[in-house]
């Protein structure tokens, strides 16, 4: 019986999560074509600048204090444990499975980064809803649920955009390479044909011959400059090529930023976020903008889920990898690194905390995985199909985690 009202409890906001997704897939075939590519685009930067920042920099400012950032900080370093472990266990799937080339960085980038933000704020406060929920006063868990939901979903986003992207970025420059050694082979190949064949045009030995030239040269020049001036200014260009701040200071981070402070400040919560402050209504539009995030960002993941309807049977292997690695390594390691640290101590004791903390290790691949394929280019199609294979499995993994998370942290 108690098994049953854990399952019930665990149940409800995955089956939220999956109602509105599946309203996200309607609304995208193209039979509807209510949220096509253009209104997706639209939608999608109305949540990375507007609501999701909104609701980061809203929940932290009314919840977060001085006192509980020394409180929770073991969250950001749960949460770059999940990084370090998904990659390791991606690098062991990549030489099992033999991955091409051109997707390791998508494989090493499911593994690594789990939907941190989106998930955590529909599954942990939807927890805390019912009177009779394991996890206290209502009221008091729902606000405690946004702001370590809120927290998860900052140093997702800062992980996401300065650990993965460069992962990504660094595997499809190797492919690029690959590409340019490629084509300069199949040109000088094809140069030896003509020589070998006269009858070729002197027009095309010249084009084939300028070819060469463009595509050699272009790579000499990276390892040809020898002054110093000019290597000062090849380091520096890498340097800003790596660090690059734009992606770095997302409008999450920046609001996560802003939500510390006046939360940490309590002369800003005196004038912003208390209920009798002057400028309230600055935090209240905020908290209003923010209520809009949740039912967006699902939307958007079941309408993304589209593109991975077509092609499933051509990924199985490396599917089953990710579903392997997601949904049954990485919770079990995740469970044995959180019990270990509540154990010594290190975890405030707070079961929903501890819930949050065990969640992260089980959730699927980020949305932003998407985002970071089409901007290196590669490797779309398969992106898309194991969004679709891993949110599908996430529906049944995700219940049975939750119930199994809860009744471990109450026990």
């Amino acid at each position: 019986m108690e098994f049953w009202n854990l399952f019930m409890v665990a149940l409800m906001p995955v089956l939220k999560v999956l109602l509105i997704t599946a309203l996200g897939t309607i609304l995208a075939i193209q039979r509807f074509d209510i949220l096509g590519d253009t209104a997706r685009k639209n939608l999608n930067h109305m949540v990375f600048y507007v609501f999701g920042p909104a609701i980061v920099c809203s929940s932290l400012a009314k919840t977060i204090t001085l006192n509980n950032v020394l409180i929770l900080w073991f969250m950001p370093v749960n949460v770059l444990l999940t990084f370090l472990i998904g990659t390791a266990l991606g690098w062991l799937l990549i030489k099992i499975t033999r991955v091409p080339l051109h997707l390791h960085g998508l494989v090493l980038g499911c593994c690594a980064a789990g939907n941190l933000g989106n998930l955590p704020l529909i599954i942990v406060p939807a927890a805390c809803k019912k009177t009779n929920n394991p996890f206290g006063d209502v009221d008091i868990c729902r606000k405690n649920a946004l702001a370590y939901a809120s927290l998860s979903m900052a140093l997702g986003s800062i992980y996401i955009w300065s650990y993965v992207y460069n992962i990504v970025r660094i595997y499809s420059r190797k492919v690029s390479s690959v590409d340019d050694d490629s084509k300069v082979k199949a040109v000088i190949a094809t140069e030896n044909d003509d020589t070998e064949n006269p009858s070729k045009s002197q027009t095309d030995d010249h084009v084939m011959q300028l070819e060469i030239e463009c595509i050699i040269s272009h790579q000499q020049t990276k390892v040809s400059s020898s002054s110093t001036k000019q290597k000062i200014r090849n380091w520096l260009k890498i340097l800003t090529e790596k660090i690059n701040l734009k992606v770095q200071f997302a409008p999450s981070t920046i609001g996560t930023i802003i939500g510390l402070v006046i939360g940490i400040v309590p002369q800003f919560r005196k004038v912003l976020v208390d209920e009798n402050a002057p400028l309230f209504v600055i935090q209240d539009s905020l908290v209003m903008l923010g209520d809009a995030a949740i039912p967006a960002m699902t939307l958007l993941v079941g309408a993304n889920l589209v593109k991975g309807l077509k092609g499933v049977g051509k990924q199985i292997p490396l599917v089953i990898g990710i579903v392997l690695v997601k949904f049954i390594a990485m919770p079990a390691i995740g469970m044995g690194i959180v019990k270990g640290a509540t154990h010594y101590g290190l975890i405030h004791p707070d079961p929903l905390y501890q819930f949050l903390l065990l969640l992260q290790y089980a959730l699927p691949p980020a949305v932003a995985m998407s985002t970071m394929v089409q901007l290196f280019g590669g490797g779309e199609g398969e992106c898309s199909v194991i969004m679709l294979a891993t949110y599908t499995c996430a529906a049944v993994s995700l219940t049975l985690w939750c119930t199994f998370f809860v009744w471990i942290v109450l026990s």
